[in-house]
C-alpha cells in the first residue's frame, strides 16, 4: 500500500509522567520543535538537533518507536563534556541495562572501562549492535507553539555511542537515530524529565517539510492552523513482547501499537481474519506506527484482501487497472482519475479503530502520473 498516510499523517501522543531522569537544563520552556524533513532517496524522515560541546548540528533518522538516541562515535566525535555511564549507575538503572563492559584501547568515545553497554538498533535494517551508554550536552529550539523561541539546552543527556557500520542503510549525511519510542531514555521522556511538561510529542510527517514537537501544544502549523484542537483520538497498546532486533527476555516493545478492529474500502468492510489485528502472547499482530516503513506493510492475507477489495471498488469507478511497477503489485491508469482537494478521487480506505466512529482514513496522494496501491 501507499505510504500517503504517513507522508501527511498529524499525530498526537499522551503519555503519563515518568521518575525523574538526571538531566540538567538551562531553562524550561514549555515545549521543544525540530524540523523534519524526507529524504528523497531512502524516503526516510530526517530531523536535527545540536550535540557536543562545542555544538555541531547532527542530522538523525526519526524513528516514532525508537529506543533512544544513538550516534556513531568511531567518526571523529570530539566533546569537552562527553561522559560514559558507568556500570551500576543511577543512568543504567534508567536504560535498563545490567550490562558492563571493558574497552582495551586508549580511551574515547564509546570506548571506556567499566560503562554501562546497551544495545543501538538500526531499525530500518533490522541490525542491532553493542554500545556504550554515555551522557552530553544536547541543544534545541524551544517553541510557543507559534514560533520557534530561545535554544533549550539539556547537559546530561543519555544516548548510545555505536560503530560506524551501523548507519549502513540510513540516508547520506546521517549520524544516528533519534527514538521516541516508550522508554526511559527515549527523547519524549527525557525533555519532559528535564523541563518538567508532560511527556508528549506530536509529529507532522509530510513529503517536504514537516516538524515534531515535545511538550504542550499548541502546535500550530501553517496556515496558522492548531492541529491540535483537529485531532481524533485513539489508546495507544503495548505489545508485551519487545520488537526490537535484540533484546531481553520479558522485555516489552518500544514501539506504539493501535487497535484496529476493521478495514473498510468505500466504506465496505473487507473480509479479513480479524484475530490477526489483534497482539496475541507471543507478540505477533496487531497494527504498529512507523516512520521507517517507506510504505504501509500488512500481513499476506490481509494484503491480498484488501488489494482485492480496492481493485472491485476501483473498477466500479471505471478505473482501468495496468502492469505492475516494481515494488507495487497493483497499478492503476490515471486516465479516469481526477484530482480533488483531499487528494485522487479513488476509493477510499479506512482503518476503523475503537469503535465505528473513530476511524482512520487514508487519502492517496499524487500527481496522477500513474498511481500505485
Amino acid at each position: 500500500m501507499d505510504n500517503s498516510n504517513l507522508q501527511r499523517l498529524f499525530t498526537l501522543f499522551l503519555f503519563s509522567l515518568i521518575a525523574p531522569s538526571l538531566a540538567q537544563q538551562s531553562f524550561r520552556p514549555r515545549a521543544l520543535v525540530v524540523p523534519v524533513k524526507k529524504d528523497a532517496s531512502t524516503l526516510q524522515y530526517i530531523t536535527q538537533i545540536k550535540q557536543r560541546t562545542p555544538l555541531v548540528p547532527e542530522n538523525l533518522v526519526l524513528d516514532i518507536g525508537g529506543q533512544f538516541l544513538w550516534v556513531d562515535c568511531d567518526n571523529n566525535y570530539v566533546s569537552s563534556t562527553y561522559r560514559p555511564a558507568r556500570c551500576g549507575s543511577a543512568q543504567c538503572s534508567l536504560a535498563r541495562s545490567d550490562s558492563c563492559g571493558n574497552c582495551f584501547s586508549a580511551p574515547k568515545p564509546g570506548c571506556n572501562n567499566n560503562t554501562c553497554g546497551v544495545i543501538p538498533d538500526n531499525t530500518v535494517t533490522g541490525t542491532a549492535t553493542s554500545g556504550e551508554l554515555a551522557e552530553d550536552v544536547v541543544s534545541l529550539q524551544s517553541t510557543n507553539g507559534f514560533n520557534p523561541k530561545q535554544n533549550a539546552t539539556v547537559s546530561r543527556f543519555l544516548f548510545a555511542c555505536a560503530p560506524t557500520f551501523l548507519l549502513q542503510g540510513l540516508a547520506t549525511d546521517v549520524s544516528g537515530m533519534a527514538g521516541l519510542g516508550r522508554t526511559k531514555i527515549a527523547l519524549p521522556s527525557q525533555f519532559a524529565s528535564a523541563f518538567s511538561f508532560r511527556r508528549k510529542f506530536a509529529v507532522c510527517l509530510s513529503s517536504s517539510n514537516g516538524v515534531a514537537f515535545f511538550g504542550d501544544g499548541p502546535y500550530v502549523l501553517l496556515p496558522n492552523v492548531d492541529a491540535s484542537q483537529l485531532l481524533t483520538f485513539t489508546p495507544l497498546l503495548i505489545n508485551p513482547v519487545s520488537t526490537a532486533s535484540a533484546f531481553s527476555q520479558g522485555e516489552p516493545s518500544a514501539e506504539y501499537f493501535i487497535g484496529v478492529k476493521s478495514i473498510k474500502i468505500d466504506e465496505k468492510t473487507v473480509p479479513l481474519n480479524t484475530t490477526l489485528l489483534s497482539i496475541n502472547s507471543k507478540g505477533v499482530g496487531g497494527t504498529k506506527i512507523s516512520s521507517v516503513n517507506p510504505y504501509t506493510v500488512l500481513e499476506d492475507s490481509i494484503f491480498k484482501a484488501v488489494t482485492e477489495a480496492f481493485v472491485k471498488a476501483s473498477s466500479a469507478r471505471n478505473i482501468t487497472r495496468v502492469a505492475s511497477v516494481a515494488p507495487f503489485e497493483v497499478c492503476f491508469s490515471s486516465e479516469n482519475v481526477v484530482a480533488t482537494r483531499l487528494g485522487a478521487a479513488v476509493p477510499t480506505i479506512e482503518l476503523v479503530l475503537q469503535n465505528q466512529k473513530t476511524v482512520w482514513r487514508i487519502y492517496i496522494w499524487s500527481k496522477l502520473d500513474g498511481e500505485c496501491e
